[in-house]
């Protein structure tokens, strides 16, 4: 059982879809003030409503340095505090490498890496003068571990936290701040609720427990990694994938099938 988290303040960037939905909504269940961000105030307050009175939506763009101090001074005025941030945000639009454009590319960095630094640079003087924080990056497994035709760009980008992560953990250790990241396999979200049993039963099959993750197979781990608990733990991943990348190539899973 971890200990209570309750009271202390979590921002969530990209907290209004998907994983990052998930995330919200896992720590207001653990009784932590929430502020829900997204680039829609509408969507983010419509997370924060669900999760009750002690979270808030913020709009911003987490890609700006003005979004980030937003971001920061939000959470400041409505909870007096930032204690973890779990810089999510991130885009995952697929275009070859024939296909791609600067500006293609140029677009995922920024929403997805550059966001990461910029979120972690606003919250860093509130945790440095309360003694202490956790940041929780969600990467993937995408880029880090494995690649996909379609996502160089974004593959690049969650690379490229993992990169940020280790140093960033290495120069803010001092401060009592660990700096974790969450690599997600294939997770459920709205984004493959249209594309029917077939497309996600394909998906399931490559993944050694037989099943897509959930949004709160994430959140979890996430929630794990901003706990007293995991205080120790700094530069480190957690892989949440059902076991996906662990086959050499789907014979594995026939072989261990029969």
């Amino acid at each position: 059982m971890l200990k209570s988290l309750q009271g202390s303040t979590v921002i969530v960037t990209g907290g209004s879809r998907g994983i990052g939905k998930g995330i919200a909504l896992r720590f207001g269940e653990a009784g932590l003030n929430v502020l829900v961000v997204s680039r829609s105030e509408a969507d983010a307050s419509a997370v924060a409503r669900a999760i009750g009175p002690t979270a808030s939506g913020l709009g911003a763009d987490v890609s700006t340095p003005e979004g980030c101090s937003a971001m920061a001074k939000a959470a400041i005025d409505r909870y007096g505090a930032i204690n973890v941030l779990c810089a999510n945000a991130g885009i995952f639009p697929a275009a070859k490498l024939t296909e791609m454009t600067p500006a293609d590319f140029d677009h995922v960095i920024s929403t997805n890496l550059r966001s990461t630094f910029l979120s972690v640079s606003a919250v860093l003087p509130a945790m440095t003068a309360a003694g202490g924080g956790r940041i929780v990056l969600t990467s993937s497994i995408t880029g880090p571990v494995t690649g996909y035709p379609g996502w160089s760009h974004y593959g690049a980008s969650k690379a490229g936290q993992l990169g940020f992560m280790r140093t960033a953990a290495i120069e803010l250790a001092p401060k009592g701040i660990t700096v974790n990241a969450v690599l997600p396999g294939n997770i459920f979200t709205e984004g493959l609720e249209g594309m029917g049993p077939d497309y996600i039963a394909k998906m399931e099959a490559s993944i050694p427990l037989g099943r897509l993750g959930t949004v709160a197979d994430i959140a979890n781990a996430a929630l794990f990694l901003a706990s007293e608990e995991a205080g120790y733990i700094t530069g480190q991943t957690i892989t949440v994938d059902g076991g996906q990348i662990l086959p050499e190539s789907l014979g594995a899973l026939e072989a261990m099938a029969g």
